[in-house]
């Protein structure tokens, strides 16, 4: 059983890769083989609209016919087990490199058949994680979970399955002295840091944990 996290954000050691990691450990409790992919380590684009996935026939029929250094990670993707998804979120989405990568991902996958269908040849079980700076309030006050239930849903449609976790206020700066963020309160925000930003912890391993249990 293999497990891929994709980190979407530029940071490798902050809140989504924190998350990502522990679901990564959560799957590798229950014999999940493991492996983390910093997005921001690739250089690749979005979809080109080649349509190559699209052209009946055509040897890329299905899958992203666009090479670049994205391709090996799809064309691995392809086999395994468990996909988790993290990424922080900047003006209520993804970040750019996500979005880019998604759309690389998922759109070779489906049809303009009515009904719509998939054609990836198996089934894959899948979570996302988001981090953001917001409070769980402000988040729905501005649409976010509306606007991100998007994305679970095209997984479920393309893999079979996907769920989703947040975690909320999270703790953006190293040292919030050194930049101009008067709006939030550097104590409330460690203090989320020490007692909240675990619990997330937590979560995130039961949702690894969960995933490799299928």
């Amino acid at each position: 059983m293999k497990a891929i996290a994709i980190n979407g954000g530029p940071r490798k050691t902050w809140n989504t890769a924190t998350l990502l990691n522990k679901a990564l450990e959560g799957a590798a409790a229950n014999g999940a083989e493991t492996e983390l992919v910093h997005l921001y380590d690739l250089d690749f684009k979005g979809c080109v609209s080649c349509f190559a996935c699209k052209t009946r026939g055509g040897a890329s029929y299905g899958r992203c016919g666009f090479r670049d250094s994205l391709t090996p990670l799809l064309e691995k993707i392809e086999s395994t087990d468990i996909l988790l998804i993290g990424s922080p979120i900047y003006f209520g989405t993804v970040t750019g490199a996500l979005r880019s990568f998604l759309e690389r991902l998922l759109f070779p996958y489906g049809t303009y058949t009515d009904p719509p269908r998939t054609l990836f040849p198996g089934t894959i079980r899948s979570g996302l994680i988001y981090t953001m700076n917001v409070k769980e309030e402000q988040a729905g006050e501005n649409g976010y979970f509306q606007h991100l239930a998007n994305n679970e849903r095209v997984l479920q449609q393309r893999f079979g399955s996907a769920e989703s976790l947040y975690s909320f206020d999270t703790y953006q700066f190293e040292d919030y002295a050194k930049v101009e963020a008067d709006r939030f309160d550097p104590l409330l925000k460690a203090k989320r840091r020490q007692e909240v930003f675990p619990l997330d912890c937590q979560k995130a391993f039961e949702l690894g944990a969960r995933l490799a249990k299928g």
